[in-house]
């Protein structure tokens, strides 16, 4: 049909032209031929129209067809399969295609070196302020008698956790090639990552009402580490001073262990539950507390997506936020590692 759309100016000329045709042969004395006969050469002409018109639709066609069958199939080398030309315009066709590609190509390995050069120098920037931060925890250790080391114990902890989180960040290009299984406890995950944050809940005297029983699961230790201190950052940052954070583990009649957070922050409305992994999605709550980047959630999000490991958010407004980790059991890590 949209060939046709195509060909209409030729097929409308035809008619004219046929039409025309009749009338001078119908007209003119000179020429003697009954309506029998005119009716015959108008079939034949028709006739022989369409099967040029069919003859030319298969060849024009062609091309059109091989091109859309090779966007089709995503392949990243498309221009080393472009369609052999038919005509002249194919033959513009494939070579406009090819420099576009080339062009994209080169652009794409541009930004990706670029990309790789400001990841390498972030990383080697993250690595020497270490150096001062680490200098700096061993004074506050070394001048614990003095009750102002408290809150800069606090101070340096939230530098210490946004610096760490940028070397994540630049590590999460390549995650895959440092992604290593291994059994391990999902009580010592959330122990390591509280006794980092103890500052911060020291400071809000935010107490930890947490589950010590042991439940076995088979993950990467430090990259979900990574999603529950975002998860743990967030339970802190908007617990109430005086507050609780329950932690609690279980599995699922599959298998599944779940590490589950429980704050008694201000709650998430309805409304903001679907976007709270949204990249930069602060939402009322954050706006109101001005604390937020919206880069926790979605971080963890992006790192739990790559290790198979589901995040589920349940929050009601003004009842706090329970957050569960779902991890994978043995016979779904092919399907995690694709």
């Amino acid at each position: 049909m949209s060939y046709l759309k195509d060909m209409k100016s030729w097929i409308v000329l035809f008619m004219i032209a046929l039409v025309f045709t009749d009338m001078l042969v119908w007209m003119d004395r000179g020429l003697a031929m009954n309506i029998s006969s005119l009716v015959y050469l108008n079939v034949l002409l028709i006739t022989g129209f369409i099967v040029f018109l069919l003859w030319r639709y298969k060849k024009e066609t062609s091309y059109t067809k091989e091109l859309l069958h090779i966007s089709n199939e995503n392949d990243l080398h498309w221009q080393e399969a472009l369609p052999e030309p038919v005509f002249n315009r194919d033959q513009v066709t494939n070579e406009f295609l090819t420099r576009v590609a080339n062009e994209h190509i080169g652009k794409l390995s541009e930004m990706k070196s670029a990309n790789l050069i400001e990841s390498d120098y972030t990383a080697a920037w993250v690595h020497e302020v270490k150096a001062p931060l680490t200098a700096m925890k061993m004074t506050i250790d070394a001048n614990r008698e003095y009750p102002a080391m408290r809150k800069v114990e606090a101070e340096w902890l939230r530098v210490h956790l946004l610096i760490d989180r940028q070397l994540y960040m630049s590590r999460m290009p390549t995650l895959e090639t440092d992604y290593v299984l291994a059994q391990t406890d999902m009580y010592r995950l959330v122990a390591a990552e509280l006794r980092d944050l103890t500052p911060w809940c020291l400071e809000k005297n935010i107490s930890i009402d947490i589950d010590e029983k042991e439940l076995e699961i088979v993950t990467d230790s430090k990259w979900s580490r990574f999603i529950i201190r975002q998860l743990l950052t967030n339970a802190i940052k908007y617990s109430p001073a005086g507050g609780t954070i329950f932690i609690a583990t279980h599995r699922k009649a599959g298998g599944h262990g779940v590490l589950t957070i429980i704050d008694e922050g201000p709650g998430i409305p309805a409304h903001d539950l679907p976007r709270v992994f949204d990249k930069g999605f602060t939402g009322n709550t954050g706006r109101l507390y001005n604390a937020a980047t919206g880069l926790g959630l979605y971080l963890a999000q992006q790192v739990a997506m790559k290790i198979g490991i589901l995040l589920t958010i349940d929050s009601e407004f003004g009842k706090g936020t329970n957050v569960s980790m779902t991890f994978p059991i043995e016979n779904e890590f092919d399907a995690t590692r694709k």
